[in-house]
């Protein structure tokens, strides 16, 4: 055989290769089958820009919170998922997936099964915990991370809450205090000093999240909420008591943004110190937010993701 024919051989497979890995970017909703059952995806958008792949909160809740982000579909392919026993993925109360190496594996099978090369991640709360384990773990493709109103450490954590529960009525504070000593968290008193720090600094807008593009409106797995994090915000309680991935922060070797909203219940001055912990990294406020920043100021939110993908692909 001529040499010339080897290279158009080369060059053929080259190009189907690409026409392989670009098909499996085209708008579409469907399921991958993974080692710990089926994971729901969807995909928006399409083209050669590196997409975005989205890492919701909980654990235990789902994609929704990210409907804003369709926006983003008209410059590039942004990919959706439910985590592992939430939304239309595989639903189970089995406290043995409840880990957080499943949840890490599970969305590196979905990556691998999408043919994903090159990609960037955004998590938020959770997600963004999450985001940092999947990180540590397969670095590989991962282009650049967005860590949106991060979990970084469960320490932390409860203690910025407690910082927050201080601002807050004295009823409020003796509430939540009563119900973490006597482990009533069921109280209708609790029940109601929860609702106002929510509306301070979780949400503080009205909830945007009935969505046109999605084809379910809730399906949350509080058993994983519970038994991972536990039945009080303020304090981890479940299996994530002991999460720390500060030491995964001074790892990081790709471009970083690190967003938290004004009144983020991750607070601002905490997450600012995550963000000098990453070289070269960005850090920004969503004006007038709670936590959910995509729902209190989507507009602001989605600018800072555009500001800083123009300058990673500059």
């Amino acid at each position: 055989m001529k040499p010339y024919y080897f290279c158009l051989i080369f060059l053929l497979s080259l190009f189907l290769n690409s026409c392989k890995k670009n098909s499996e970017l085209l708008p579409t909703e469907g399921y991958v089958e993974t080692s710990f059952g089926k994971t729901w995806y969807r995909i928006l958008g399409q083209g050669d820009k590196t997409p975005i792949i989205t890492l919701h909160g909980g654990p235990g809740v789902t994609s929704i919170m990210f409907e804003p982000m369709k926006a983003l579909s008209e410059e590039r392919p942004i990919i959706f998922y439910d985590q592992l026993g939430s939304g239309r993925s595989y639903y189970h109360e089995d406290t043995s997936l409840m880990r957080v190496e499943v949840f890490v594996e599970q969305l590196h099978e979905l990556i691998e099964a999408k043919n994903l090369k090159d990609y960037y991640i955004y998590g938020s709360s959770w997600g963004a915990a999450l985001a940092l384990e999947y990180y540590d773990k397969h670095p590989e493709g991962v282009k650049a991370l967005m860590l949106a109103n991060p979990l970084v450490s469960s320490t932390i954590w409860a203690a910025d809450a407690d910082t927050l529960i201080m601002t807050l009525p004295d009823s409020i504070q003796a509430s939540i205090a009563e119900a973490e000593k006597t482990g009533n968290f069921e109280s209708e008193s609790f029940q109601n000093a929860t609702f106002v720090f929510y509306q301070n600094f979780l949400m503080r807008g009205d909830w945007n999240g009935v969505s046109e593009w999605d084809t379910i409106p809730e399906k949350n797995n509080m058993e994983i909420y519970q038994y991972m994090w536990g039945p009080t915000e303020f304090t981890a309680l479940g299996t994530l008591k002991n999460f720390d991935a500060t030491g995964i922060l001074e790892k990081i070797k790709v471009p970083t943004l690190f967003l938290v909203g004004e009144y983020d219940e991750a607070r601002p001055v905490t997450v600012e110190k995550f963000h000098k912990k990453v070289e070269g990294s960005v850090f920004k406020i969503v004006e007038d937010a709670g936590h959910m920043t995509l729902n209190d100021n989507p507009e602001q939110n989605l600018e800072f993701i555009r500001q800083f993908i123009s300058d990673v692909e500059k």
